[in-house]
């Protein structure tokens, strides 16, 4: 899959923000929608196609753009179309010095020295997709750039199975409603069946395998984190490689690699046990 494809996708807001109480200020809701449009879209929106996606009159978007503008939330280019700005990372880079499990990726990473040249990621579940919240891209080329934001489809991703093993199959069937997301590559997996058949061989090996199902000719193996008194994983981390690069011994020694490097964040973050 070409690198231009794996773009953020927004997923629909919580129910607290998609049915607002009385309590809450219609004009952040309004904001915090036109920010989630933003990030969800492939490219720069003018003002009109703003309008449409966020269903807003562009009277009343035009004055919530000129603030998120003003507050370098947003930014506008030359022929009036906007995208996210860049006062934005200095809350995203906040979040993340000083989310545990964050800091625990690098520490224990830092520890353990194993495949160093290779890409390194951590991520979320959020909804149905897996959220990267930080990286090491390594020297070994992947033609996938990953980068903290970035949003991909929880069935694809190693990390996103991994998590998703530590839930028993009722919950992951709760967990993945509706449609069935659409294959990143032909090697995606086709429905919900054909994914919980995959669930007891990642269990048993203690970590899942991405065949080619983010980007052909890539495989990724991840592993779950668990948080103190957790019985479900909090996050998940993978290794990349190149298919074509490695051997089998290869391939067993990174999944092995990317369970200890979970089971050390674990044990760092006060879990006793991995499910």
């Amino acid at each position: 899959m070409p690198r231009s494809s794996l773009r953020s996708v927004v997923p629909s807001p919580p129910a607290a923000v998609a049915r607002p109480e009385k309590t809450l200020a219609p004009a952040v809701l309004k904001a915090a929608r036109v920010l989630d449009a933003l990030a969800g879209a492939d490219a720069p929106l003018s003002l009109a196609e703003l309008s449409r996606v966020v269903e807003l009159p562009k009277s009343s978007l035009h004055t919530i753009c000129a603030t998120l503008l003003h507050l370098k939330l947003i930014q506008r280019a030359e022929n009036g179309q906007m995208s996210l700005g860049p006062h934005l990372m200095n809350w995203a880079n906040a979040f993340l010095e000083r989310s545990d499990v964050t800091r625990e990726f690098f520490a224990a990473w830092e520890e353990m020295n194993e495949l160093p040249e290779e890409t390194v990621t951590l991520s979320v579940l959020d909804g149905t997709s897996v959220v990267y919240i930080a990286c090491r891209n390594g020297s070994r080329p992947l033609g996938v750039t990953f980068r903290i934001g970035m949003r991909l489809p929880a069935p694809y991703t190693a990390t996103g199975k991994a998590m998703l093993a530590t839930l028993a199959d009722a919950d992951i069937r709760a967990a993945l409603p509706g449609t069935w997301p659409k294959p990143l590559s032909p090697n995606g997996c086709r429905n919900l069946r054909a994914f919980l058949a995959q669930m007891p061989e990642v269990r048993e090996r203690g970590y899942s395998i991405d065949d080619g199902e983010v980007r052909e000719g890539m495989r990724c193996f991840g592993a779950p984190v668990f948080g103190a008194g957790a019985s479900h994983a909090i996050a998940g981390v993978a290794v990349s490689l190149m298919a074509t690069e490695i051997s089998r011994e290869m391939q067993e020694n990174a999944g092995q690699a990317i369970r200890r490097l979970a089971d050390r964040m674990s044990a760092r973050l006060g879990a006793s046990v991995r499910a």
